[in-house]
């Protein structure tokens, strides 16, 4: 599948986004009807070359005519006019949400709710140009999937419609929470509430770089000038694993050694993070310092979850201290089937790649069948397996 990396050495803003996917082969002909269908005015486009501290990079610049007052909108006023714009359907939806978790970013901060936010920077001709620009470049390049690196925000402070702001702005560090950052000692903004929230809205993860066979490489450079690092971000689009090879994604791995609480008070824990939606919670018995016996207590989950899991696990046991690391993950395509038995229905989750077919009764479903009807549990679950293989004899599979 088609897969792209950016690579946030420096930040990233809507413009950088753009220009890099410019930069890595998007056609700009196509990008600039998509652009003039949405019905503004009051600006203009230009698309060029520049060199930052070494880095050939493209420039996306939108200059705004300063005679024509621009609105403050609110969401509706967005989306009114992506709806109204010759976008394909995906493109609409993508932009829809980015805007979206602006406005819910924004009110936040502002202790509103999103039906009553006003945008004032992000809702200006610019930030809709490109915002929409992003996910149309990534629509016209084909991608379908999108991973970045650790971002950077930069540091210092920043002057915007509210005034003279802390970087990261309010609304900037309400979108990357959770977000792994890497340290910057470069000063003034560099990661945008736009950059963001397109970032945070299309990245699946933010990691190393994935497993993928880099086909291109774009720059695209910023409008700042950097002391120490170049004002560019970086993309790598390419081919990702195979169709049909399964699925790989990047996870977070927290592990705690704990030699002083009670089976039930860690049993309570792992029921609390089973609870808050992590992938896998487990305990392992291990031997510890002083002779002590104890439990690692291991965690994985995505990286969206990192906070949520860290607290539980601080609240609920006695550990001082949690490591974590990402780790790829390698899955077999999943889909849930539901077969009929004798004891009524029950799903089944369908694991697939070329030559293998994992299947597993719903545990849930199987107890609750069982319980209803009065037998055991394995009877169930095994009149679920026979229910799915009869109904996927050669041939009859998808």
């Amino acid at each position: 599948m088609k897969t792209a990396f950016f690579d946030c050495f420096s930040g990233a803003a809507g413009d950088m986004i753009v220009a890099s996917l410019l930069d890595a082969g998007a056609p700009k002909d196509a990008l600039l009807e998509r652009l003039e269908s949405l019905g503004l005015c009051g600006y203009t486009i230009s698309i060029d070359k520049t060199v930052k501290q070494g880095f050939s990079a493209t420039r996306f610049n939108v200059e705004l005519d300063e005679n024509l007052k621009q609105p403050h909108r609110n969401l509706q006023d967005v989306v009114e006019i992506l709806s109204a714009g010759s976008l394909p359907e995906p493109v609409r939806t993508r932009a829809c949400a980015v805007f979206r978790r602006l406005a819910e970013a924004e009110a936040a901060v502002h202790g509103t709710t999103t039906d009553k936010i006003h945008f004032h920077e992000v809702g200006a001709v610019d930030a809709i140009l490109d915002i929409v620009a992003a996910v149309s470049c990534l629509e016209l390049l084909g991608i379908g999937r999108v991973f970045c690196s650790p971002v950077v925000t930069g540091m210092g402070t920043v002057y915007c419609a509210h005034g003279l702001l802390p970087v990261p702005a309010p609304a900037t560090a309400e979108l990357i929470k959770g977000v792994p950052l890497r340290e910057c000692r470069e000063t003034g903004e560099l990661l945008t509430p736009t950059g963001a929230a397109v970032l945070t809205t299309v990245a699946e993860y933010f990691g190393p770089l994935p497993a993928m066979r880099i086909e291109s490489i774009g720059c695209g450079a910023g409008v700042r000038d950097g002391n120490e690092v170049p004002n560019v971000l970086r993309v790598f689009v390419g081919e990702g694993q195979s169709e049909g090879e399964g699925e790989t994604d990047t996870v977070t791995v927290l592990e705690t050694t704990i030699d002083d609480s009670s089976p039930e008070m860690i049993g309570h824990c792992v029921e609390r993070l089973l609870g808050e939606g992590v992938l896998e919670a487990y305990t392992m018995p291990i031997h510890m310092k002083k002779s002590r016996t104890g439990l690692l207590l291991t965690v994985l989950c995505e990286q969206s979850k990192i906070g949520a899991v860290e607290r539980i696990i601080f609240a609920e046991t006695t550990t001082f201290g949690i490591r974590r690391h990402s780790v790829e993950r390698t899955k077999l395509r999943r889909r849930i089937e539901e077969v009929q038995t004798p004891f009524g229905p029950v799903r089944m989750k369908v694991g697939e790649r070329p030559g293998i077919i994992t299947v597993s009764p719903e545990y849930e479903d199987c107890r609750q069948v069982a319980n209803q009807r009065g037998v055991p549990l394995q009877e169930v679950m095994s009149a679920a397996r026979d229910a799915f293989n009869s109904g996927n004899q050669p041939g009859t599979a998808d």
